[in-house]
């Protein structure tokens, strides 16, 4: 399927000064990292779901998530005016020059570790691209609405099998268990603004991650309700992937997702 043209018109200029555009720059690649190395984890799944219905619908929202990169990576091109596109943007960056949180690049697991991962993704997705959608930012502001319509669904998929697993048996609320032990510590970093967000949110061009915070709480309160679990309090929080200090398993990620661009350069179809 196309994508449509997000392009500004042709000789149409950036309305931003030199320090502020790189800044936005900078953060418009954080968002495309972010879709784009949860969606290679997420098509890691291809062929290997629980049940066909699921296979697909992982692979969906790992195409989803990759057009919403795509999107990002080429307004961020433009915002840097150095002739990168957004294959260079993609492949031809180190571990330590992305910008997407901890959460995104964590393994897959089992079945409940995928879920609970992309429902504590999706929470956050959703309400951040709500904020965008009605930023003043034209280019992001139609990304977002876009993608948004695919983050609701995204959310309510990922919602209902967090309530199936905690509310289910004794062997799948073990399983989301143990996978909330494991990635609740990332959490946090999803709406803990770096110096980066905040310049940008006193511009205006970000939004209140104290707001988004907030909202998303809230959300997740009401489903681990629904699901019988808990939410976790006073538990260590493991920031750094927004400033570029990553897991060991990015590396290997970046390894797959890279290998063909670095093996053959300028590789064409």
């Amino acid at each position: 399927m196309a994508l449509p043209d997000l392009s500004p018109a042709h000789g149409a200029t950036l309305p931003y000064p030199a320090g502020l555009r790189h800044q936005l720059f900078q953060y418009v690649v954080q968002l495309a990292d972010t879709s784009l190395i949860l969606a290679h984890r997420l098509s890691e799944w291809c062929g290997h779901g629980p049940i066909l219905e699921q296979d697909l619908a992982l692979a969906n929202i790992a195409l989803d998530l990759l057009g919403e990169a795509r999107s990002y990576y080429q307004y961020a091109a433009e915002l840097e005016g150095q002739g990168r596109t957004e294959d260079d943007l993609a492949y031809l960056r180190t571990a330590v020059e992305y910008r997407n949180p901890l959460l995104v690049e964590q393994p897959n697991g089992d079945f409940a570790h995928t879920v609970l991962r992309q429902f504590l993704f999706d929470v956050f997705h959703y309400e951040l691209l709500s904020c965008l959608k009605a930023g003043p930012d034209e280019r992001l502001a139609a990304i977002a609405e876009k993608a948004l319509k695919e983050a609701a669904y995204h959310r309510k998929w990922s919602a209902e099998w967090v309530i199936r697993f905690g509310d289910g048996t004794v062997e799948s609320r073990q399983r989301l268990e143990k996978a909330l032990r494991t990635l609740w510590r990332y959490a946090a970093e999803l709406t803990a603004p770096t110096e980066l967000e905040l310049g940008l949110q006193a511009a205006g061009l970000v939004p209140d991650y104290a707001a988004v915070q907030a909202q998303a709480a809230a959300y997740v309160a009401h489903v681990f309700g629904e699901a019988t679990l808990p939410v976790p309090t006073g538990a260590f929080a493991q920031p750094g992937g927004k400033l570029g200090r990553h897991s060991e398993h990015l590396g290997y990620l970046l390894a797959e997702l890279q290998y063909v661009q670095r093996t053959y350069p300028g590789l064409t179809w």
